[in-house]
């Protein structure tokens, strides 16, 4: 009888060693700002269904799109590092002002196509990661945005048509370009956005066909005016407390997870912007592609002081990522 219990534990114990070596089952509380139907949202998904999946379902994260947490984007970034929330995507071009390298990808006219965006993610992608390290957190993943332009209620393809406009943008970086242009700009988390288009509180945003489009502009603007301003980086970052808990195997799960989310977003970006705008023009939005380039030339040399304003914080490091990008670019 002895020796039957002795060799029923050694079984255990080996079918114990021989299985996947998840810990105690994890919920988490995922916050995202923007619409489930979004680029972000919609890779969000891939993100915590493969997490489940991959993790034996001991990784359950539920998504809570639009804001509806309770935590805008400028907020995501101390409220995950102090675990407050768990984990987030985070529009960092909200939160440079908390560290100013998340700024990078959205400095203007930076980027030109998604291949430029992939390529300036993946040169920078070390030194974000040492940002969230220091800062108790852990990046995942990045999902781009479409090209930004400006959405209003008419064309924007010159500096008088702009002068004036009382135009939201999302980060400093659009703000400063923006007001040196000659618009009326004012930085605004995107849940405000909405609201402030529906009282007149402002009447053109800079944003992307994407965001506009899952916000339904129509029903307040009738113009977008491609004018490609920079393709921004939302980022999912979990905090390093919860990270550390789990699991070998389930963190495993959650970076299987996050190359798949990664891969549904930058793969998205090849026929969003088509899709973006078959269903602008459905719905009475008049697109304007071909921004004369007086303009775009007008509102790239209204951008360089902010390449200055950020080199002046983030020093060397960001001098030598736009180096490296360039030189790989080959221009």
């Amino acid at each position: 009888m002895y020796m039957k219990s002795v060799l029923g534990s050694i079984g255990v114990a080996a079918a114990m060693f021989a299985a996947p070596a998840f810990a105690q089952d994890v919920k988490w509380d995922m916050a995202n700002e923007y619409q489930d139907t979004s680029i972000h949202g919609q890779a969000q998904k891939v993100f915590t269904d493969t997490a489940r999946e991959a993790s034996g379902g001991t990784i359950d994260i539920t998504n809570h799109f639009g804001g509806s947490i309770g935590y805008k984007s400028k907020e995501h970034f101390d409220a995950v590092a102090d675990g407050a929330l768990p984990i987030a995507n985070t529009s960092m071009g909200q939160v440079a002002g908390i560290e100013p390298m998340f700024l990078l990808s959205s400095l203007p006219f930076l980027v030109g196509s998604a291949d430029d965006a992939r390529l300036l993610w993946d040169v920078a992608r070390p030194k974000y990661e040492e940002v969230f390290a220091r800062n108790n957190q852990v990046l995942l993943y990045a999902s781009p945005w479409p090209p930004a332009g400006v959405w209003a209620k008419k064309p924007i393809t010159s500096k008088d048509e702009l002068a004036g406009v009382k135009t939201r943008a999302w980060d400093a970086s659009g703000t400063s370009t923006l007001i040196n242009a000659g618009a009326a700009a004012i930085q605004m988390s995107w849940a405000d956005v909405v609201p402030q288009l529906a009282t007149g509180g402002i009447d053109a945003v800079l944003t992307s066909a994407e965001g506009g489009t899952n916000a339904k502009f129509w029903e307040h603007l009738s113009h977008f005016s491609a004018i490609n301003y920079s393709m921004s980086l939302n980022m999912t970052h979990v905090n390093k407390d919860e990270w550390d808990a789990l699991s070998d195997d389930q963190r495993a799960a959650l970076l299987t997870a996050s190359d798949a989310a990664s891969d549904a977003a930058w793969g998205a970006l090849a026929t969003r912007v088509a899709e973006n705008y078959a269903d602008m023009e459905a719905n009475g939005i008049t697109v304007i592609s071909d921004v004369p380039s007086e303009f775009l030339g007008q509102l790239s040399a209204a951008g360089e002081q902010v390449y200055a304003d950020w080199l002046d914080k983030v020093g060397a490091d960001g001098q030598a990522i736009l180096d490296a990008y360039r030189a790989q670019k080959g221009s």
